[in-house]
């Protein structure tokens, strides 16, 4: 794995804002706080009250886009719930957000592989058919999002956020 986003340093958090259905008059929180064992926590509480239902932390936008990018890698400890990665190919707030969803088992640190070919363009939502498909060499933004009907609290451990690429890694001299 080729680590984009190391949360083990504390420093990374400064680069994450939260971005809750509050934006449209919802009631979910969340926020992304380091634990000292040396991982970020996403967490909060999802809540359908006002039309809400969703609860993200996105990071500022930096250059993350890599060339033959087969998969996103995320080492993360779930807690039972869906959730899905973010990444946008602009440094806009809102447009087109390409999503790949993972379940993680809960209480257990896994590697969850999102294959490049499985993420949707959509906006605000819904996906847009006529969006071409993510060019990982653009991308600008990621982010991590909870949805799809999972009201309550949430707890989402992450270690890393990396890259599989089809280039053998570069020998050792």
């Amino acid at each position: 794995m080729i680590t984009l986003i190391d949360f083990s340093d504390p420093a990374e958090l400064v680069h994450w804002t939260p971005v809750d259905d509050v934006v449209m008059g919802g009631k979910s929180r969340s926020r992304l706080a380091f634990d000292p064992t040396g991982h970020a926590l996403f967490s909060g509480c999802v809540s359908f009250e006002n039309n809400g239902g969703f609860a993200s932390v996105r990071r500022a936008p930096d250059t993350l886009g890599r060339d033959h990018v087969l998969a996103y890698l995320l080492e993360v400890c779930g807690d039972g719930k869906a959730y899905k990665l973010n990444l946008r190919t602009d440094d806009g707030f809102d447009g087109v957000n390409y999503q790949c969803r993972f379940h993680p088992p809960a209480e257990r640190w896994t590697v969850c592989r999102l294959a490049c070919a499985d993420f949707l363009p959509t906006w605000r939502g819904r996906v847009m058919a006529d969006a071409p498909a993510l060019d990982p060499a653009r991308v600008r933004q990621a982010g991590l999002l909870i949805a799809d009907r999972q009201a309550g609290p949430f707890a989402l451990a992450i270690r890393a956020i990396g890259i599989e690429t089809a280039d053998p890694p570069p020998s050792a001299v």
